[in-house]
């Protein structure tokens, strides 16, 4: 087989599984917004993963990449581009997952977006200015102090939650300078470990 009619049948075969993945992983766990799924429909998740794990794109799970990066499952990011409904007025922080797959899918549905590691966002050593929006591309135990300053009052965070050893996609609004998440929806979400609390001493 020539490259370029493999290459014309490995286009061919990612299209199908990516209206797959639009077909049974999405609407049918209720995710129908058009702007959600022309933005996943459009994005190639295979092209954010290594060439030996892009067999992997599609699956209904995360696709771990190394200690410090994944490419969480389609369902994450639609229901995550779904509770957060960015509009062309957001300026939004992205705290990345190490692929850049979220910050491809949300970057022409808002007018500025910033993409800073979990490792920083949990430091807060690289955060600079205030956005109306903040998205995380993980589960997390905490928000750190510095994402609470980053973003302005009456801003939203669309996060990962990790809650009593269990995943969940939760939401946040900052009032009167306070923050709490709520929980959403239980799903499986890749926990980053920048934002792991610190444990204190424990007895056997």
């Amino acid at each position: 087989m020539s490259d370029t009619i493999m290459s014309l049948t490995e286009t061919a075969n990612t299209e199908t599984a990516r209206k797959a993945m639009i077909d049974s992983q999405l609407r049918t766990s209720g995710v129908n917004e058009e702007f959600v799924l022309r933005r996943m429909n459009t994005v190639p998740r295979e092209a954010f993963l290594p060439q030996d794990k892009a067999s992997l794109a599609y699956i209904d799970r995360s696709v771990p990449i190394g200690p410090d990066a994944h490419l969480a499952s389609p369902l994450f990011y639609g229901k995550l581009l779904l509770e957060a409904a960015p509009t062309a007025s957001d300026r939004v922080l992205i705290v990345e997952g190490g692929t850049g797959y979220m910050a491809e899918l949300v970057r022409p549905l808002v007018s500025e977006m910033t993409v800073i590691s979990a490792k920083d966002a949990a430091e807060g050593s690289a955060l600079k200015g205030t956005y109306s929006m903040i998205l995380v591309d993980g589960a997390i135990e905490c928000l750190s102090d510095g994402l609470i300053a980053a973003l302005e009052e009456e801003g939203t965070v669309i996060t990962g939650l990790v809650l009593r050893g269990v995943t969940r996609l939760a939401s946040g609004r900052k009032v009167v300078g306070h923050l709490s998440l709520e929980p959403v929806e239980d799903l499986g979400i890749p926990v980053l470990r920048a934002f792991e609390k610190s444990k204190g001493w424990t007895f056997s």
